[in-house]
């Protein structure tokens, strides 16, 4: 997605229980200075509280990665939609 990547993985069941929906944010120094990646953090944490209660699935992990310049800048409806679309394609089945 142009405002982040997002990468996730099924739990193996012996790992967490596998009703929960873990959720982790990473913004290395390439986002900015402390202010810049605290701000990018923050948007994160309210797309995933926002969005990922309705779409993703138990027993799932997930890592949002902020983008340079991308995570901050572009519009909040235009991240939600973002990652609304991730999540879809992810659990989309898979084509043989």
């Amino acid at each position: 997605m142009a405002g982040f990547l997002l990468q996730a993985r099924r739990r193996n069941p012996d790992e967490a229980p596998a009703e929960q929906v873990r959720v982790g944010f990473t913004c290395s120094k390439k986002i900015g200075n402390a202010v810049t990646r605290n701000r990018a953090k923050r948007r994160l944490r309210a797309l995933a509280r926002e969005v990922m209660p309705a779409a993703a699935r138990p027993g799932w992990d997930y890592v949002l990665v902020a983008r340079p310049g991308a995570t901050v800048t572009r519009d909040y409806a235009d991240l939600r939609d973002d990652l609304a679309q991730a999540l879809t394609r992810i659990h989309a089945p898979r084509r043989t």
